[in-house]
């Protein structure tokens, strides 16, 4: 199983010299329920690096989720509607394939680690069987053979005795140990894209720092590609090598983790971190939030998102809407104005 090699931040840089992964281009989903349309994602581009840990954050509502599992196509349809887009995993269009050919996909080539594993899990399969079943299915193994490998996976994800607890079903687990199961199932088949889902924000403080210990130890282990769905900035400090950050159905910035945190050139960016509780502000009054509200979805805004609850904000954010635009070398921003220099920019 093992592919080999770490990837970490300083291998970035070379893997982007080699053919993305995953690349997502020009995609908008929208919901059609009740005469009301809510435009979902607007229009989001970004490509996945060989080995690179993507950190996808922002504050509920903001597109997230729903653009990760269109990628698979996990979304009710109706009401949801890929209205335009691309999303290519190596040289196919994963948008274009039948149902038969996306089922070969899901699990096989891209795993996907729901929020809730207790919903995820079906109650009434033992979780040996729930492992096994997409073995046999992808891999074409026997049943002893796909048992065998279902141990080794359990192993591999810290479930103590695995070969007494592949027999047990959900319940029987504590919650970080489900899920631990859901991303031994994720890693099954050996997927080149691991997508996580808000995976360990159901999880206390302990059981989550275990579980993104084992995702570290995993990509080392593995190196697959990994697009980590979360709206903690804490944690995504602690493990993805790039961030994406966005709002309103839109990416509003990308950056490498350490550029980003250190200078964060969009407001949005800049406001949700400095809602991060600091430790030498303990005890200094109450935590800061992101003043306002998300856009209504419903109608889109004519100019920037976030112009409603921006400190900068002047007339052309709210008439023309901006792109996504490279502020330094690997780090973009979708803002008319400079926060470095604190003046509208003058290059665009």
């Amino acid at each position: 199983m093992n592919r080999g090699g770490s990837f970490g931040g300083a291998d970035i840089a070379q893997n982007k010299r080699r053919a993305p992964v995953l690349q997502v281009s020009d995609l908008r989903i929208v919901f059609r329920t009740r005469g009301t349309t809510i435009h979902a994602v607007n229009g989001i581009s970004f490509e996945l690096q060989p080995g690179e840990l993507l950190g996808v954050v922002g504050e509920s509502g903001s597109g997230k989720s729903v653009t990760m599992m269109s990628l698979m196509k996990l979304l009710p349809s109706p009401p949801a509607e890929i209205v335009s887009g691309r999303v290519r995993l190596g040289c196919r269009d994963l948008l274009s394939l039948d149902p038969s050919e996306m089922r070969r996909v899901r699990g096989g080539e891209v795993g996907f680690i729901f929020q809730d594993p207790m919903t995820s899990l079906n109650p009434v399969l033992t979780v040996g069987y729930q492992l096994m079943e997409p073995l046999r299915k992808h891999f074409g193994l026997s049943r002893s053979e796909a048992r065998k490998r279902a141990i080794e996976l359990l192993y591999l994800v810290g479930i103590p005795s695995p070969q007494d607890r592949i027999n047990d079903y959900p319940h029987q687990f504590s919650g970080g140990m489900r899920q631990r199961v859901m991303i031994a199932i994720a890693l099954a088949c050996e997927p080149k894209v691991l997508i996580a889902d808000e995976a360990t924000t159901a999880l206390d403080v302990t059981i989550q720092a275990q579980i993104l210990e084992l995702v570290r130890k995993l990509r080392q282990e593995i190196g697959m590609s990994i697009i980590w769905i979360t709206h903690d900035l804490g944690v995504v400090a602690g493990i993805a090598d790039r961030v994406m950050v966005m709002y309103g159905g839109l990416i509003v910035e990308c950056a490498a983790v350490d550029d980003l945190y250190a200078n964060p050139r969009h407001p949005y960016t800049r406001a949700l971190l400095e809602t991060l509780p600091r430790p030498h502000q303990a005890g200094q009054g109450r935590l800061k939030s992101v003043v306002g509200q998300p856009p209504h979805l419903t109608a889109l805004p004519t100019g920037c998102p976030f112009a409603p609850r921006c400190r900068h904000v002047f007339n052309r954010c709210r008439v023309e809407k901006p792109p996504l635009m490279p502020v330094r070398e690997g780090h973009e921003a979708a803002c008319w104005w400079d926060v470095t220099e604190q003046r509208p920019r003058d290059d665009v």
